[in-house]
Protein backbone atom coordinates (compact mmCIF):
# COMPACT_ATOMS: atom_id res chain seq x y z
CA UNK A 1 0.00 0.00 0.00
CA UNK A 2 3.00 2.30 0.74
CA UNK A 3 4.38 1.70 -2.30
CA UNK A 4 0.92 2.23 -4.17
CA UNK A 5 0.51 5.80 -2.72
CA UNK A 6 4.64 6.40 -3.70
CA UNK A 7 4.11 5.70 -6.89
CA UNK A 8 0.63 7.76 -7.24
CA UNK A 9 2.40 10.68 -5.39
CA UNK A 10 5.30 10.61 -8.20
CA UNK A 11 3.11 10.06 -11.31
CA UNK A 12 0.48 13.32 -10.05
CA UNK A 13 4.23 15.09 -9.80
CA UNK A 14 5.37 14.27 -12.79
CA UNK A 15 1.81 14.93 -14.74
CA UNK A 16 1.68 18.38 -13.06
CA UNK A 17 5.74 19.47 -14.10
CA UNK A 18 5.05 18.51 -17.10
CA UNK A 19 2.75 20.67 -18.19
CA UNK A 20 3.63 24.19 -20.11
CA UNK A 21 1.84 26.60 -17.52
CA UNK A 22 3.24 29.60 -16.19
CA UNK A 23 1.57 32.91 -15.04
CA UNK A 24 2.68 35.80 -12.92
CA UNK A 25 2.83 39.58 -11.77
CA UNK A 26 6.17 41.33 -11.57
CA UNK A 27 6.39 45.79 -11.15
CA UNK A 28 9.46 47.45 -11.32
CA UNK A 29 8.63 50.56 -8.47
CA UNK A 30 11.82 52.77 -10.35
CA UNK A 31 9.62 53.01 -13.21
CA UNK A 32 6.72 52.22 -12.29
CA UNK A 33 6.08 49.28 -14.94
CA UNK A 34 3.95 46.81 -14.23
CA UNK A 35 3.61 43.06 -15.99
CA UNK A 36 1.37 40.46 -15.71
CA UNK A 37 1.52 37.05 -18.00
CA UNK A 38 -0.33 33.87 -18.39
CA UNK A 39 0.46 30.85 -20.44
CA UNK A 40 3.69 32.37 -22.10
CA UNK A 41 6.92 32.67 -20.62
CA UNK A 42 8.82 36.00 -20.08
CA UNK A 43 12.80 36.86 -19.10
CA UNK A 44 11.73 40.45 -18.09
CA UNK A 45 9.38 43.80 -19.63
CA UNK A 46 11.29 46.87 -19.65
CA UNK A 47 10.59 50.57 -20.30
CA UNK A 48 13.58 51.79 -22.63
CA UNK A 49 14.51 55.30 -23.22
CA UNK A 50 15.53 56.99 -26.43
CA UNK A 51 18.59 55.56 -26.67
CA UNK A 52 17.47 51.71 -26.38
CA UNK A 53 18.74 51.31 -22.67
CA UNK A 54 16.82 50.40 -19.50
CA UNK A 55 15.10 53.50 -17.75
CA UNK A 56 15.22 54.02 -14.05
CA UNK A 57 12.04 56.21 -14.08
CA UNK A 58 9.43 56.90 -15.82
CA UNK A 59 9.75 60.99 -16.89
CA UNK A 60 10.21 60.63 -20.79
CA UNK A 61 10.81 64.43 -22.91
CA UNK A 62 8.94 65.35 -25.54
CA UNK A 63 9.36 64.77 -28.69
CA UNK A 64 11.30 61.42 -27.98
CA UNK A 65 10.70 57.85 -28.12
CA UNK A 66 10.18 55.28 -25.34
CA UNK A 67 9.40 51.96 -25.79
CA UNK A 68 7.99 48.84 -23.41
CA UNK A 69 10.02 45.77 -24.51
CA UNK A 70 9.23 42.28 -23.74
CA UNK A 71 12.15 40.02 -23.84
CA UNK A 72 12.21 35.81 -23.87
CA UNK A 73 8.89 35.76 -24.60
CA UNK A 74 8.82 31.46 -24.69
CA UNK A 75 5.74 28.65 -25.20
CA UNK A 76 4.35 30.24 -28.57
CA UNK A 77 1.84 27.91 -30.17
CA UNK A 78 3.43 27.59 -33.69
CA UNK A 79 2.03 26.75 -37.29
CA UNK A 80 4.33 25.77 -40.05
CA UNK A 81 7.04 26.32 -37.11
CA UNK A 82 6.05 30.31 -37.23
CA UNK A 83 4.77 31.98 -34.02
CA UNK A 84 1.74 34.76 -34.56
CA UNK A 85 1.87 37.55 -32.08
CA UNK A 86 -0.63 40.07 -31.49
CA UNK A 87 0.37 43.65 -30.27
CA UNK A 88 -2.19 45.91 -28.90
CA UNK A 89 -0.73 49.58 -27.42
CA UNK A 90 -3.33 51.90 -25.79
CA UNK A 91 -1.98 55.05 -24.75
CA UNK A 92 -4.45 57.88 -22.75
CA UNK A 93 -4.41 60.72 -21.02
CA UNK A 94 -5.50 61.65 -17.17
CA UNK A 95 -9.19 62.24 -18.80
CA UNK A 96 -9.26 58.39 -20.47
CA UNK A 97 -8.52 59.44 -23.92
CA UNK A 98 -6.92 57.13 -26.25
CA UNK A 99 -3.91 59.29 -27.82
CA UNK A 100 -3.12 56.34 -29.10
CA UNK A 101 -5.64 52.87 -30.12
CA UNK A 102 -3.83 50.19 -31.72
CA UNK A 103 -5.96 47.49 -31.23
CA UNK A 104 -3.47 44.65 -33.34
CA UNK A 105 0.24 46.33 -34.84
CA UNK A 106 0.84 42.90 -36.01
CA UNK A 107 -2.00 42.42 -37.68
CA UNK A 108 -2.06 40.74 -41.17
CA UNK A 109 1.42 39.68 -40.98
CA UNK A 110 3.10 36.43 -41.93
CA UNK A 111 4.23 35.03 -38.87
CA UNK A 112 8.06 34.98 -37.43
CA UNK A 113 10.05 32.65 -36.22
CA UNK A 114 10.02 31.83 -32.27
CA UNK A 115 13.74 33.27 -31.65
CA UNK A 116 12.20 36.67 -33.66
CA UNK A 117 8.72 36.55 -31.95
CA UNK A 118 10.69 36.38 -28.71
CA UNK A 119 11.13 39.72 -28.11
CA UNK A 120 8.03 42.33 -28.66
CA UNK A 121 8.30 46.48 -28.71
CA UNK A 122 5.65 48.66 -28.62
CA UNK A 123 7.16 51.98 -29.16
CA UNK A 124 5.31 55.48 -28.33
CA UNK A 125 6.39 58.63 -30.13
CA UNK A 126 6.17 61.15 -27.59
CA UNK A 127 4.67 64.02 -29.19
CA UNK A 128 1.87 66.03 -30.47
CA UNK A 129 -1.15 66.00 -28.70
CA UNK A 130 0.84 65.17 -25.52
CA UNK A 131 2.02 68.06 -23.89
CA UNK A 132 5.16 68.65 -20.89
CA UNK A 133 3.86 68.10 -17.54
CA UNK A 134 1.19 65.69 -18.13
CA UNK A 135 0.84 62.27 -17.35
CA UNK A 136 -0.16 59.58 -19.79
CA UNK A 137 -1.12 55.76 -19.21
CA UNK A 138 0.65 53.05 -21.39
CA UNK A 139 -0.70 49.75 -22.00
CA UNK A 140 0.87 46.99 -24.32
CA UNK A 141 -0.89 43.74 -24.66
CA UNK A 142 0.77 40.76 -26.46
CA UNK A 143 -0.83 37.55 -27.29
CA UNK A 144 -0.43 34.31 -29.15
CA UNK A 145 -2.75 33.91 -32.13
CA UNK A 146 -2.73 30.08 -32.25
CA UNK A 147 -3.71 30.06 -28.52
CA UNK A 148 -4.96 33.41 -27.49
CA UNK A 149 -5.10 32.69 -23.49
CA UNK A 150 -1.33 33.15 -23.60
CA UNK A 151 -1.03 36.62 -22.91
CA UNK A 152 1.04 39.51 -21.41
CA UNK A 153 0.00 42.66 -20.65
CA UNK A 154 2.70 45.37 -19.16
CA UNK A 155 1.41 48.86 -18.41
CA UNK A 156 3.33 52.32 -17.00
CA UNK A 157 2.13 56.11 -16.33
CA UNK A 158 4.83 58.51 -18.84
CA UNK A 159 5.18 62.02 -17.11
CA UNK A 160 6.08 64.28 -19.95
CA UNK A 161 8.55 67.07 -19.23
Amino acid sequence: MKKLNTLIIAVVTLALTACSFSAGTKKDFGTGLSFTYNGFGVDEVLLVGPDNTAKNDNEVELNTEVALVAQGLVNYVLKDDKAYPGLMLVVTDTQGTAIINEADLLEGTEGYPATDAAIIRGTVTVGEPMKAGETYHVKMRVWDKNKPENELTAEVDLVVK
